[in-house]
């Protein structure tokens, strides 16, 4: 195909609705867009819907029908349903993509400038280094069993009796930060329970937890070779106090880093997926004319 024909076939590409559904360990989030072609992205809704011992598949599928119903639409509206993380709970979808796959793509298409992506969910963490187009080239992730994690800080924050979006604020306040000392959740937050006892102050205490945490996410990145612009995606990327950690956590080792959330971080994984599946229904679409 000769560029003419490529960017003729750019400009009247129909527009095309998906929905990216992914599925966590505390949270459904979902994305639906609305593609114009081939580069012209709009996203109509973005819905997180927490699972809080809740039927999973009822979850899922009550949050789809009520993204839908937020975007004025039809199931029969979206072309196609991609889902990633535990995606075979996803009973509707077309297709599944690995979530490193769709946080990848999610991360270029919030930070268009990034160069490795730092997904923080509530069990790991996980880094990946990536190209222009999307594709990791290396990866590493923590253990399900450290401290390092969503749920490890969510547990901290409700025996602090602090609410877990005020924890990020907070962290920020910090003057003399404790550290926690060890990597496993049980004995870290044992070191947590000493420093209430020690009168430690909350801010200080989370912002020592902060940095444990970016510490090892900062090595987890370090060990892929990234460098420059990280998109931070993931659940925590809406805890302004971590974020600031990894700041300082890079710029204290002397690397190349500078961390970037963008306002829709929580949904790179649903918005990559739906933006896989807008590609995927495309390709298919065409081998299907070109059978004909």
């Amino acid at each position: 195909m000769s560029t003419a024909d490529v960017a003729m076939e750019k400009a009247t590409a129909p527009d095309l609705i998906s929905a990216g559904v992914d599925v966590g360990s505390s949270s459904v989030k979902i994305a639906i867009l609305r593609t114009a072609g081939h580069d012209d992205v709009q996203t109509l809704v973005l819905r997180t819907e927490r699972i809080r011992r809740r039927d999973l598949r009822k979850v899922i599928q009550e949050g789809y029908e009520v993204a839908l119903r937020d975007a004025g639409l039809a199931s029969g509206d979206v072309a196609y349903v991609a889902s990633t993380g535990e995606g075979e709970l996803v009973e509707f979808r077309r297709g599944h993509f690995y979530g490193m796959t769709t946080h990848a793509r999610g991360a270029r298409f919030l930070v268009p400038q990034a160069c490795a992506v730092l997904d923080v969910g509530a069990l790991h963490a996980r880094a990946l280094r990536i190209d222009g187009r999307s594709r990791v080239l290396e990866n590493r992730m923590t253990s399900q069993c450290a401290s390092g994690s969503g749920q490890f800080l969510e547990n901290v924050a409700r025996y602090l009796g602090v609410a877990l979006e005020d924890v990020g604020m907070l962290s920020c306040r910090a003057t003399k930060p404790e550290l926690v000392s060890s990597i496993c959740a049980v004995l870290a937050e044992t070191d947590v329970i000493n420093m209430v006892s020690r009168g430690i102050s909350i801010p200080d205490i989370l912002k020592g937890i902060h940095l444990s945490m970016a510490d090892r996410y900062v090595r987890l990145l370090r060990s892929i070779g990234a460098q420059g612009c990280v998109c931070v995606t993931g659940g925590l990327a809406a805890d302004v106090g971590l974020v600031q950690a990894l700041q300082e956590k890079a710029q204290e080792q002397a690397l190349d880093l500078e961390m970037h959330v963008h306002l829709q971080s929580i949904y790179a994984g649903a918005l990559g997926a739906a933006l896989w599946g807008a590609y995927r229904h495309r390709v298919l679409a065409r081998r299907a004319g070109s059978s004909a």
